[in-house]
């Protein structure tokens, strides 16, 4: 059996390599002839996976290590009897980290004593949009969830949602959608010069989600206008080939790496093994904790004098810090204009490893109770 995988998915040859052979190619420019001889095909989201690729091919199975399923022709999949899967919620605590770390940087900034103050509009309540919502009640933020499918759906708890712009009035908006087009509810450029032109100077946009769901020339023009808000943008219009002028006019600006944590991309592996397994009729062996290393940093520890507000941002910082990210990012958009995509997959490609809050332990020795309950809340083991 051939398998043909992205080679930036981790650990293949731990979990497929006594499945069948794997043959590594770029996701970004896999082709037919790639494909062709392939039993298998593991992907991620930089491949469109469709007729154009496939035909041809004796291809049964199919699996991308992603939440996200805009990257397939599902239907034409369904049409020849390839079977599919994709990995949803596998990167879900991983993005709702990255928007922790931004807001730590934002309440920071704004040199707010409690960073619970702001409210959070969260628009999009899937997998990543409600782990975000369930840490941020835990923290005592004031949260707005905006979803208008799950509220059509699920019309017993429809107060539980709000309109787009009661969300988009928040201190701070987080996008976590998918990016659809002829749905009911369409994604696409959700947010244009109508949506941004009520955002202040007061405000922070955050966008780790679709790139597509705001438009990238408003954005850009009213970040060029008066009171105009804070912008942190992971993912972008046009990847790898994105605006270069835009990137200059956000607040922070990262490579499409909120879910690249290790724990959600090898979280990502194993559910495509696990799927593909159950397909073949193969036993499910394997789990992605039996891969894992030791994290660089294993322990912090805080006394009875440590201030909450820092203790949460050392910790938070010690898992990871977006400067770090916004700063390469902003060097790879140095390059000629004609190299700055190739420079955008090498920052996926070439990432380096980010550890989630759960391989942190924190020793808290005559803390309070309330601090207590924010680092469990955010995720961290505790040591009391």
């Amino acid at each position: 059996m051939l398998i043909v995988a992205d080679e930036n998915i981790p650990l293949l040859d731990a979990f497929f390599g006594d499945i069948g052979e794997i043959r590594r190619v770029s996701g970004r420019t896999m082709s037919t002839e790639d494909v062709r001889d392939a039993d298998v095909l593991l992907v991620r989201s930089v491949t469109r996976v469709d007729r154009a690729l496939l035909e041809g091919s004796r291809v049964r199975f199919v699996g991308t290590a992603t939440i996200g399923t805009d990257h397939i022709d599902l239907g034409w999949l369904k049409e020849n009897g390839i079977q599919f899967s994709a990995a949803p919620g596998c990167n879900a605590n991983s993005v709702a980290e990255y928007v922790l770390a931004v807001l730590s940087l934002y309440a920071e900034r704004c040199a707010l004593d409690d960073w619970s103050q702001l409210s959070v509009g969260i628009v999009g309540v899937g997998n990543v949009g409600s782990e975000l919502a369930e840490k941020l009640a835990r923290l005592g933020f004031r949260i707005k969830l905006c979803d208008p499918p799950r509220a059509e759906r699920e019309r017993e708890t429809a107060d539980t949602f709000v309109d787009l712009d009661e969300a988009l009035a928040c201190d701070v908006v987080s996008f976590h959608t998918p990016l659809t087009r002829d749905s009911q509810h369409p994604t696409y450029h959700m947010i244009g010069e109508r949506e941004l032109s009520g955002f202040t100077s007061e405000q922070l946009l955050i966008n780790a989600g679709r790139g597509g769901v705001i438009d990238g020339v408003a954005l850009q023009a009213r970040l060029d206008q008066a009171n105009a808000p804070l912008v942190a943008l992971d993912v972008w219009e046009q990847e790898p080939r994105i605006s270069s002028e835009l990137v200059d006019r956000v607040w922070l600006a990262t490579p499409h790496i909120g879910g690249y944590s290790l724990e959600g991309k090898v979280q990502g592996t194993e559910m495509i093994y696990q799927t593909m397994s159950r397909f073949m009729g193969l036993p499910v062996r394997k789990q992605a904790g039996q891969f894992l290393p030791e994290p660089a940093l294993s322990k912090v520890s805080f006394t009875s004098a440590a201030d909450e507000r820092n203790a949460i941002q050392i910790a938070l910082r010690a898992c990871y810090d977006p400067r770090q990210d916004d700063a390469r990012l902003r060097h790879a958009m140095k390059a000629p204009e004609d190299e700055r995509g190739a420079a955008f997959d090498r920052l996926r490609r070439d990432y380096p490893v980010r550890r989630e809050c759960s391989s942190l332990k924190v020793q808290l020795k005559g803390t309070s109770k309330s601090l207590h309950d924010s680092f469990r809340a955010i995720g961290f083991k505790l040591k009391i």
